[in-house]
């Protein structure tokens, strides 16, 4: 009985270790070491459908920036395996082209798991500590992540020529945005009160053996960041339909633009 009760005991510290080790969060990265230029604009466009105009309006008034690259970096809880994990992630950006995304999961603020994942000229590769994913579903499914994480960097949709908004309705709008010689497309809402955007909706692959997956990235009302001469929303989260719930939320802490990422956008790491 003694050996038993010892057992259970033991069962309980481990549970409790695990369980406190996953409530800390870990340390932010250190700031970037450049910091955003002056940056160019531009007009805002003519003919932009209503909840379209009206968001970039509110969000960077008559002038619209022109924005090549971006380093975002923030913390976040992902679900890789089904339970949450706290993180700190760094995503670096040529605007419209690829990224590099590097995320730390931690327990007690130590680095339990390094992921590192690209999409560079139109080929996407996560490096996992289970193995390498990659392969046309998962190049598709990287590029709606690079346009949807363009929400860090919003001028991007009306300063790149391969992009185009079409009309739905005075809270809906169509993005259609290049993929290799095609197109992809989101279904984007707005809020209804304050014009913000709060959802991103595509059919998206998860892996290279299953079928495209209703994915949703949305921006939570809230917290907000300096980026510019914008105020972004800090905290977006990242669904797929058939899970019900997040398996990503992830807060930003820094934006960095008009930098050069030429070199550390093909780098490992922080």
């Amino acid at each position: 009985m003694k050996i038993l009760i010892g057992v259970v005991i033991g069962l309980v510290v481990v549970v409790g270790l695990g369980w406190l080790g996953l409530r800390v969060r870990p340390k932010p990265f250190a700031a970037y070491p450049e910091q955003t230029p002056v940056l160019q604009t531009i007009p805002l466009p003519d003919g932009l459908p209503a909840p379209v105009a009206r968001y970039f309006r509110q969000l960077y008034g008559d002038e619209i920036p022109v924005i090549t690259s971006a380093v975002v970096s923030g913390r976040a809880t992902i679900a890789p395996f089904g339970f949450n994990l706290p993180a700190r992630f760094r995503f670096t950006h040529e605007a419209g082209q690829g990224y590099r995304h590097y995320i730390e999961a931690t327990w007690f603020g130590i680095p339990i798991m390094k992921v590192n994942e690209w999409y560079l000229d139109g080929h996407g590769r996560l490096e996992l500590p289970i193995g390498t994913v990659e392969g046309p579903k998962t190049n598709q499914g990287a590029n709606l992540g690079l346009w949807a994480e363009t929400v860090n960097l919003p001028a991007v949709w009306l300063t790149d020529p391969r992009v185009r908004w079409e009309a739905v309705d005075d809270e809906t709008a169509l993005l259609i945005v290049p993929f290799g010689e095609g197109e992809e497309q989101f279904v984007v809402r707005f809020d209804p009160v304050d014009g913000r955007l709060r959802a991103m909706e595509a059919m998206r692959y998860r892996d290279e053996a299953g079928d495209k997956i209703l994915w949703l990235a949305e921006t939570l009302p809230g917290d907000t960041i300096e980026a510019g001469s914008a105020a972004l929303e800090t905290v977006g989260t990242a669904t797929w339909q058939d899970q019900g719930q997040p398996w990503a939320t992830f807060t930003t802490e820094e934006i960095v633009y008009n930098v050069d990422v030429s070199d550390y956008i093909r780098a490992r790491g922080e």
